[in-house]
């Protein structure tokens, strides 16, 4: 790396507070450092409904649902499996008004090498390996096209008995973050990503927390990057059912304007 481009890493480092990417402790983006049980299955099916930013015209809105699986392979290894359905809805002007299809299909492995413990400063550390293959329709801009490759860290913090703050960084060796027309959209190159999450259990049933995650590419183009914010939680129906809800919010052409995430979670 040259003399040049490392005060502007340390800096991408320093605003996600950590770089990274990926789906799981829905409705965040941010990722946790726990693992599926194993023998046991963990499903996840979330619709996200978002406004666009202007450069991605004529599409207006995304609406994008996501299945995800998760299998417990050991006590410490999770295998996973998500697949978006992607509708894009364009101005009024464009035919198709409508294009829908499957996206790209992500196969992902997480290993917990650290479990926290009490009295320990050291936070609970995993990482994942994700390889992501392009299933969708490149003509209708449901897919990229492109097999990506990416891995990420994750450190998870108790800073009290019901507040747990996380971090992710990691990066897209070859491919994108593209998901549709959301996220980082290049052919070359590396993609940075980092999130941060701070969760609060403010019942037995009821998490609400926020989160900063976004991503950028390795010539550091803040205009083609991606930074979006989330207000959102979740509600424990019983051991098994999770409701999730969440406010979304971004800028640069990565991210959407504004967007709005329903979900679920099912343990079995």
């Amino acid at each position: 790396m040259s003399h040049k481009k490392a005060p502007k890493l340390l800096l991408l480092l320093f605003v996600f507070g950590w770089p990274i990417a990926a789906h799981s402790q829905i409705p965040f983006y941010t990722d946790d450092a726990d693992t599926t049980p194993q023998g046991n299955f963990h499903l996840e099916i979330y619709n996200e409904h978002d406004v666009l930013q202007r450069s991605s015209y004529p599409a207006k809105r995304q609406n994008t649902t996501v299945f995800t699986l998760n299998y417990g392979l050991t006590k410490r290894l999770e295998l996973g499996i998500n697949g978006p359905l992607i509708t894009l809805i364009n101005s009024r002007i464009v035919e198709p008004r409508i294009v829908s299809g499957i996206g790209d299909v992500q196969f992902g492995m997480k290993y917990r090498f650290r479990d926290e413990r009490e009295g320990s400063s050291w936070p609970a550390f995993a990482a994942v390996l994700n390889v992501e293959v392009p299933t969708g329709n490149t003509q209708k801009q449901l897919g990229s096209g492109l097999t990506d490759y990416s891995i990420y860290g994750i450190a998870q913090k108790s800073l009290t008995h019901r507040t747990k703050a996380r971090f992710n960084g990691g990066i897209i060796f070859s491919g994108n973050s593209s998901t549709g027309l959301i996220g980082i959209n290049t052919v070359r190159g590396q993609v940075f990503t980092g999130n941060a999450s701070l969760v609060r259990d403010f019942t037995s049933r009821l998490q609400l927390g926020v989160e900063v995650f976004g991503g950028v590419t390795n010539n550091f183009q803040l205009d083609r990057g991606q930074f979006t914010g989330q207000l959102g939680g979740d509600y424990a129906v019983n051991q098994k059912l999770t409701l999730t809800f969440g406010l979304l919010g971004g800028r640069f052409s990565g991210s959407p304007r504004a967007g709005l995430h329903l979900g679920f979670a099912y343990d079995f």
